[in-house]
C-alpha cells in the first residue's frame, strides 16, 4: 500500500492497476456522485485482485485534487462503509482514512482514502464479479472466475487456517497469548518473537508482506473479530422450548480467542441450565446437560467450523428440553452425520494443533482443550445418553451448516 507522502505524485501520474480516482458531489446528507454501484464494482475488483486504493475527492480526468467539503466528510465516509458492508457480497473489510492533499492552488483539502487488500474471499458487486486490469476493471470470464473461486476456496479443505488475513501484521499478535504455544523451556519476550510465530505458522508472507494467518488471528489476538467479525459464538437461552424473543432469558455474543470462547460459552450453559434433585435415598443433584458433553461440542465447533463462510457464526441455543448448536460449514472430507463417531477428519489442522496446547477450563477431567485422539463425538454420545437416555442428533443443513441437538435430562431419575 502507498504512503500518503507519495500519493500526490501517484495521482499526478494517473490511475493504474492499484489506484482509482473519483470526484465526489454531496447534496445535504446524500452523495450524488459517483454512483454507489460503480464504486462497489471498483472496490470488488481490487479485492478480487491484488488490492488497491481509491481516492475520493480527485477528478479522474484532470487529476486535480478537488477535495470534499469538511462538513460532508463524515457523510462520504458512512456512504463508503455502507457500500463495503451492504452492497458487496460478502462484505468487504477496507481501511478508510480522512487525509489532506494539496489542491491546484497548493492549499490542503480533505479527501477520503480507501485501501483494499487482496481478500480471502471472492466478492460480487452489483455489476458482477470484477478484477482490476490496468486502470480499469474487467468482468471476470467464466473460466477465470472458476479459477479464482478455486484459488481462494481450495483451502477450505486444505489448510485454510494457514491463509494470511488482510490488514494484519506481526505487531497485532498478543505475545502473552503466543507464549503459551512455545516450548516450556522458552522464556522472555524475545522467545515469543516474530521468528517463533513463523515457526508456529501464526505468521505468513504474502507478496513480501508479513501477515497473521487465520489461526494466528483466532488464537493469538485479543479481538479476532476486528478482522473476522463472524468468528464468534452467539449464545441465547430461552425459558420455553421454542425460539421466541418473548421467552429469551439470557443472550450474549461471545468473542475473543477461540479457547476463551469455549470457556465463556461453557460458563453460559452452566449459568442458565437447570439442576434437578433426584428422589433417591441420598439426595443428588442432576444437571440438565452433561458438562463434559457440552464442552466437547463447543471445542469441536470452534475447531472444525468453516471460517471461509463470511457472515456465518456459531450459534448456541439453550431450551428447557434441549441444547442446539449450529456450526457453519459442511463436514470435512467424506464425513457424514452418521459416521462422526466412527471416523476422524479435521478441516483446520493448525487450529486443532494449537488448541491441543491450550489448558482446559477448570472443573473438567482433562488438561487441554483437545487431545487429538478424536474422542470428542464418542464422549458427547456417551455422556448425553447416560444423562438423558437419548443420543445426540447431528443434522447437516443445506450442506452448509451442522446442527447438534443434545436432549436435556428429564424426570427425577
Amino acid at each position: 500500500m502507498t504512503s500518503y507522502g507519495d500519493l500526490a505524485q501517484r495521482i499526478r501520474l494517473g490511475e493504474d492497476s492499484a489506484l482509482e480516482l473519483r470526484q465526489v458531489s454531496v447534496a445535504g446528507a446524500r452523495v450524488t456522485a459517483p454512483r454507489r454501484n460503480d464504486v462497489a464494482d471498483e472496490l470488488g475488483a481490487f479485492a478480487n485482485g491484488r488490492g488497491g486504493e481509491l481516492v475520493l475527492g480527485v477528478d479522474d480526468t484532470t487529476r486535480n485534487v478537488t477535495g470534499i467539503p469538511l462538513d460532508a466528510l463524515d457523510v462520504v465516509e458512512t456512504w463508503v462503509r455502507e457500500i463495503c458492508n451492504d452492497t458487496l457480497k460478502p462484505p468487504l473489510d477496507a481501511t478508510i482514512r480522512k487525509i489532506e492533499l494539496p489542491d491546484t492552488a497548493g492549499d490542503l483539502v480533505p479527501v477520503l482514502f480507501v485501501a483494499v487488500e487482496r481478500s480471502l474471499f471472492v466478492h460480487k458487486s452489483p455489476g458482477g464479479y470484477f478484477r482490476r486490469l490496468g486502470s480499469s476493471k474487467r468482468e471476470l470470464a467464466p473460466d477465470l472466475l472458476a479459477r479464482l473461486f478455486q484459488e481462494r476456496s481450495q483451502s477450505r479443505m486444505i489448510r485454510f487456517d494457514e491463509s494470511a488475513v488482510p490488514g494484519t501484521g506481526p505487531s497485532d499478535l498478543d505475545y502473552g497469548l503466543t507464549r503459551r504455544f512455545l516450548r516450556e523451556d522458552t522464556t522472555g519476550e524475545e522467545d515469543a518473537s516474530e521468528t517463533a510465530a513463523r515457526k508456529l505458522r501464526l505468521v505468513a508472507d504474502v507478496d513480501g508482506t508479513a501477515r497473521l494467518t487465520l489461526a494466528g488471528v483466532l488464537l493469538c489476538t485479543r479481538e479476532p473479530q476486528r478482522w473476522l467479525p463472524h468468528a464468534y459464538v452467539q449464545a441465547v437461552s430461552y425459558a420455553g422450548e421454542r425460539t421466541d424473543v418473548e421467552y429469551q432469558t439470557d443472550a450474549r455474543d461471545i468473542g475473543g480467542p477461540l479457547d476463551e470462547q469455549v470457556a465463556e460459552a461453557l460458563h453460559f450453559v452452566r449459568r442458565n441450565m437447570l439442576v434437578r434433585a433426584t428422589k433417591a435415598t441420598a439426595r443428588m443433584e442432576r444437571p440438565q446437560f452433561s458438562d463434559r458433553a457440552v464442552f466437547e461440542a463447543l471445542v469441536n465447533a470452534v475447531a472444525h467450523r468453516d471460517y471461509s463462510i463470511a457472515g456465518a457464526r456459531t450459534r448456541l441455543h439453550l431450551f428447557g428440553d434441549r441444547l442446539e448448536l449450529y456450526v457453519p460449514g459442511a463436514l470435512a472430507n467424506t464425513l457424514t452425520p452418521d459416521s462422526l463417531h466412527l471416523r476422524q477428519a479435521s478441516r483446520n489442522e493448525l487450529i486443532v494443533s494449537l488448541l491441543s496446547r491450550c489448558p482446559a477450563p477448570t472443573g473438567l477431567a482433562r488438561a487441554h482443550m483437545m487431545d487429538r485422539r478424536g474422542d470428542g463425538v464418542p464422549i458427547i454420545r456417551r455422556e448425553s445418553r447416560e444423562l438423558s437416555g437419548r443420543l445426540p442428533e447431528y443434522t447437516l443443513i443445506d450442506d452448509s451448516e451442522l446442527r447438534l441437538v443434545i436432549r436435556a435430562a428429564t424426570g427425577d431419575g
